[in-house]
């Protein structure tokens, strides 16, 4: 009996730069930090608070990426260091690849040195299509007053005529 696939989170896998792609989940990269951007900030769409967030261009031999660096993890590293990524992401913002930390994953410094990066075959330089993100889910229930009736939803609790919901 294999235990494969059930319940257990798949481990990250080890890749090169040149490898990733906008589907890329859950893999562990070794790379070289060129250059790092200067910070900005951000505010949270979830709950109002402001972040700092950095673009960094990282690469190894095979290729470059940038990775987006959020709040403590900007501080972590600088340009020339050797870093890796435990279990990143890649995303598309506007068009382009990035390479992620996100909330499951991490940052290690102290790797093996990389001499030199390939920036010339760089993943965020190439448009890719975004997907439609959909506003609303795609089912949709139906409430027992919708198409008119006594106000729909949000009205009153929407089964009955008043604010108590008497009949």
């Amino acid at each position: 009996m294999s235990s494969e696939g059930e319940g257990q989170p798949t481990a990250a896998v080890n890749v090169k730069v040149e490898s990733l792609d906008p589907e890329s989940r859950q893999v562990n990269v070794t790379v070289k930090v060129v250059s790092k951007g200067q910070a900005r900030e951000t505010v949270s769409r979830r709950d109002g608070s402001t972040h700092r967030v950095v673009d960094a261009l990282v690469g190894d031999e095979t290729a470059s990426v940038y990775l987006t660096l959020w709040d403590d993890n900007i501080d972590k590293i600088n340009e020339g260091d050797t870093i890796n990524v435990k279990n990143g992401y890649v995303s598309l913002f506007r068009g382009s690849m990035r390479l992620n930390i996100g909330r499951y994953g991490s940052l290690e410094t102290g790797a093996p040195p990389i001499e030199t990066v390939n920036a010339d075959n760089n993943l965020s330089n190439k448009e890719f299509p975004m997907p439609e993100r959909r506003r609303y889910p795609s089912f949709r229930p139906r409430y027992r007053d919708e198409g008119g009736g006594y106000g729909g939803r949000g009205r009153g609790g929407g089964y009955g005529r008043g604010r108590r919901g008497r009949y």
